[in-house]
């Protein structure tokens, strides 16, 4: 079996429109066998409703979504030790037919 080292230096290379990042206020996650799917979105939530654009889609293994999962979950926690609880509010409202 081979086993990772446990400390691996990756040189991540990254150009300035990336580094700056997208704004996503609306996700779906999508999953078959081999796959997750997360598509994050910006939704205007400003008349006219029903606005929509995809930001990003990243297409995962399973393996890595429920190490994604874990990280979040990881760090969620330690925010919240240092910064105080999150409120969740109200869900929005289910958007149907996004495309």
């Amino acid at each position: 079996m081979n086993e990772f080292p446990k400390e691996m230096k990756i040189d991540i290379k990254i150009d300035d429109q990336e580094a700056a990042g997208k704004f996503s206020n609306f996700a779906n996650v999508f999953h078959s066998a081999e796959e997750f799917i997360l598509d994050f979105l910006f939704v205007n939530p400003a008349p006219p409703p029903g606005f929509g654009k995809l930001m990003s889609r990243v297409i995962m293994t399973p393996a890595h979504a429920k190490r994604l999962m874990l990280m979040i979950q990881d760090n969620v926690r330690n925010y919240e030790e240092h910064f105080g609880e999150i409120p969740v509010h109200q869900q929005p409202p289910e958007l149907k037919n996004i495309q």
